[in-house]
């Protein structure tokens, strides 16, 4: 690391984040570090040590920014969850330890949480739905949540007396509000130890790389409800229903996201995309029923003064058209395997670039051949700006460690 301040060098990371988003010119190529159980790897650790210690996490995070010295970098939070998950008995996950070895990273339960004929309850009555039906379904400390009296409808002095009191006193209510409070606890020690990182980091000069995170609408309910075979399935049996459902979900979506952002002092709010990709539906539907909500997300975004980054996962190129619909200068796209070179000719004008070094070539690959990769991307994509260099999804798990230096060293060799 050089000598100079670290308020220096935070200066001078976040200007180059932010003129590689408005499309300017920078000195050279920013980095991004985008990593979870690599730092096990990293560090010599276990995931599950890394999971359930946020010393740990916080230690092997510090330690591998500093030496690899990124622009912006990504919160250990995600490293940090074990103690969390187990205090909520949280079911859409296994994760080390539970469920998996303790050296494997977590995993999505992929399961129909939702029904197809409860969109219209949802639609109705979102919170209601949360209470009575989601929440007991993902996690047990919830689970008395289903027997949650319904709440539209009283007034004057039932609000303090009658059935609604009484329902409240039902013992798996109270059981299941024991149990938040103890993961509520669990919650604040993880954020606090997370706000405190930040903080530390921001002291050295080392730029967050986002403030919140956002689904796509469609995605919403293909990940966490419907799950793969449900959302497939009402892409083509109920669009219109769905199309309803992703309408009201929109407003909470963004609400979300702008109230996060704004309580961490950061602009720049990730999206990760499943569901939009050439494999899962034709372009006409991603026109007709992907598209239209979650433009208006990145539009709701953009008006409030904040910075999507959009990652692309899979191959999207036959949407590329398509979802350059947006304000230049506003946003991040960060593609997994969509060619960049391709993606810098139709968007280059419109939008940040970001990625795309395989992981394949990461995990598998020479420091010579992940340098000859870098460099391409590079020359080719972050000529005259707008390109910020990572992996194609971050740092592969098992990448080994001179691989990613490697990469983090290219900028400064390719980029003056």
């Amino acid at each position: 690391m050089s000598d100079i301040t670290g308020e220096t060098r935070y200066t001078e990371k976040s200007k180059r984040i932010m003129d590689a988003v408005e499309l300017r010119p920078t000195d050279r190529v920013p980095t991004s570090f985008f990593a979870t159980f690599w730092l096990a790897k990293y560090g010599g650790v276990s995931c599950r040590d890394l999971f359930y210690d946020y010393n740990t996490s916080c230690n092997l995070m510090r330690k591998a920014v500093i030496e690899l010295d990124p622009d912006s970098y990504i919160s250990p939070f995600l490293t940090m969850l074990g103690p969390s998950l187990d205090a909520t008995g949280y079911k859409q996950l296994q994760w080390p330890g539970h469920g998996v070895s303790d050296n494997h990273s977590f995993q999505f339960l992929d399961k129909e949480y939702m029904t197809a004929d409860e969109y219209d309850d949802f639609i109705f009555d979102p919170t209601g739905f949360y209470l009575n039906k989601y929440m007991p379904r993902v996690a047990e400390a919830y689970e008395g949540f289903a027997h949650f009296p319904v709440l539209p409808g009283n007034m004057y002095v039932t609000i303090a007396s009658g059935p609604l009191v009484a329902q409240l006193a039902n013992p798996e209510i109270a059981r299941s509000f024991e149990a938040i409070q103890k993961a509520a606890q669990e919650a604040q020690s993880l954020m606090m130890k997370c706000m405190t990182f930040g903080q530390e980091m921001t002291a050295q000069g080392y730029p967050e790389s986002f403030g919140a995170v956002a689904p796509a609408p469609l995605d919403f309910f293909g990940d966490y409800f419907r799950g793969a075979k449900g959302i497939l399935t009402d892409i083509r049996r109920r669009p219109e229903k769905l199309i309803e459902a992703m309408e009201k979900v929109l407003v909470f979506l963004l609400r979300g996201a702008i109230g996060a952002a704004r309580m961490t002092g950061n602009k720049f709010v990730f999206i990760p995309i499943h569901w939009g990709p050439d494999g899962f539906m034709s372009v006409q539907q991603f026109k007709t029923l992907w598209w239209p909500t979650f433009q208006r997300l990145l539009l709701g975004l953009i008006e409030n003064d904040l910075i999507p980054v959009v990652l692309w996962e899979a191959n999207c190129t036959s949407r590329l058209e398509i979802i350059g619909d947006i304000p230049a200068g506003k946003a991040v796209y960060w593609f997994e395997h969509t060619d960049l070179v391709k993606a810098k000719e139709v968007l280059g004008k419109t939008v940040c670039l970001r990625g795309n070094v395989p992981a394949s070539l990461l995990t598998t690959g020479t420091p010579e051949q992940v340098d000859a990769e870098c460099r391409r991307l590079i020359e080719k994509v972050g000529k005259d700006g707008g390109f910020i260099l990572d992996g194609s999804i971050g740092i592969p798990d098992e990448a080994p460690v001179e691989n990613v230096r490697a990469m983090f060293q290219s900028v400064h060799k390719y980029s003056v």
